[in-house]
């Protein structure tokens, strides 16, 4: 190896050399934001925890017991890099997680600013979970095939088209494909810092930009979007009554903190917004119920006696093992009676607690 050569080669861990101390002093002063991630060069997760506040505090405070390898693989050196491109990562659960979390909540944003799209739908929808997918799948050292998993979004979009609830089998499939897809990176030359800030900048604005437009130009628009989304999740919930109760309780806290604090002054406008909302959460829960009354063939308000001589003779009619010849319509029936009885169980419940 020639003295040059020599040269050049110990001056790349020089060049790369970071402190943990450094790390530890922006990961306290600007976690949130990525500062750290920034100066360690993770620009990826930068721009992730930018554009969620640092996983929602949640990420940032458990980064701290990671931080030190953060540090070790930004100082790892270029050749050792190069020897992992071969190898396959092994699977992570955690991110597997983080890719379905994320693209849910970019499909849920693009709802909010990009749903008067004409093909939003069929575009803009996909789009936006898969690269929320994406973003997840290149932070760190490991990256994903764009293709195949913004192919596995646009694919599944079109078996949900209209429904906010396609958020949730997109990211499914767009994150399995990311995992199918797993890969190390390769190895990057050397970016200027304005390059890097040039392309935060742009990716930054084009996720808040619509946003931002849809909440300060069109508020009305915007409110009457994010309660569908709700509703459609809501409805989607009713199936799994305890995550049903979850959420809603979660929507309607802050509305609740309001009334407790009694300051209609602080941040009314916005308060009354979430009034409106409240008021939506409730108004669900009351068609939930009248849903159910009817599927039960009985009026509203019949008592705990007749919901349950109703469920007793609808499922004796329409259990599956007494309608083999019409099975998939018995299930479906079956399955509508259950719900519709446990949502009324649980009514009563509340009510006489």
């Amino acid at each position: 190896m020639s003295c040059k050569q020599i040269c050049e080669t110990s001056e790349i861990p020089k060049q790369m050399a970071k402190g943990l101390l450094v790390t530890y002093a922006l990961w306290a002063i600007g976690g949130p934001v990525g500062l750290h991630h920034l100066y360690l060069g993770r620009d990826s997760h930068a721009l992730l925890w930018m554009l969620t506040l640092g996983g929602g505090g949640i990420g940032w405070l458990l980064e701290f017991w990671k931080l030190p390898s953060f540090v070790a693989q930004a100082n790892q050196a270029q050749g050792q890099r190069k020897n992992h491109e071969e190898l396959i990562p092994s699977l992570s659960p955690l991110r597997f997680a983080a890719q379905i979390l994320v693209g849910i909540y970019f499909g849920c944003v693009a709802l909010i600013g990009l749903s008067f799209m004409t093909s939003f739908y069929i575009v803009g929808l996909p789009l936006a979970v898969g690269l929320g997918v994406l973003l997840v799948a290149t932070v760190g050292n490991q990256t994903s095939d764009f293709k195949s998993t913004l192919g596995a979004a646009f694919l599944t979009s079109p078996l949900f088209y209209g429904r906010p609830i396609a958020i949730l089998p997109i990211s499914l499939a767009a994150s399995i494909m990311a995992q199918r897809h797993r890969r190390y990176k390769a190895p990057l030359g050397a970016r200027t810092l304005t390059l890097r800030f040039y392309r935060l900048g742009l990716a930054y604005l084009a996720f808040t930009g619509p946003v931002a437009y849809s909440i300060f130009c069109n508020m009305a628009a915007t409110l009457q979007c994010v309660t569908e989304t709700i509703g459609s999740f809501l409805y989607w919930f009713t199936f799994f009554p305890v995550f049903s109760r979850i959420v809603e309780s979660i929507l309607i806290l802050p509305y609740r903190v309001w009334l407790l604090v009694g300051n209609p002054g602080f941040g009314s406008t916005f308060f009354q917004e979430l009034e409106k909302l409240s008021e939506f959460v409730r108004s669900f829960q009351d068609e939930k119920q009248q849903l159910a009354y009817q599927v039960l063939g009985l009026h509203d308000g019949a008592t705990s006696d007749e919901i349950n001589r109703s469920y007793r003779e609808l499922v004796k009619i329409w259990h599956p093992d007494h309608n083999r010849h019409q099975g998939e319509e018995a299930q479906r029936q079956f399955l509508e009676i259950q719900a519709a009885y446990e949502i009324l169980s649980k009514s009563r419940k509340s009510r006489d607690s």
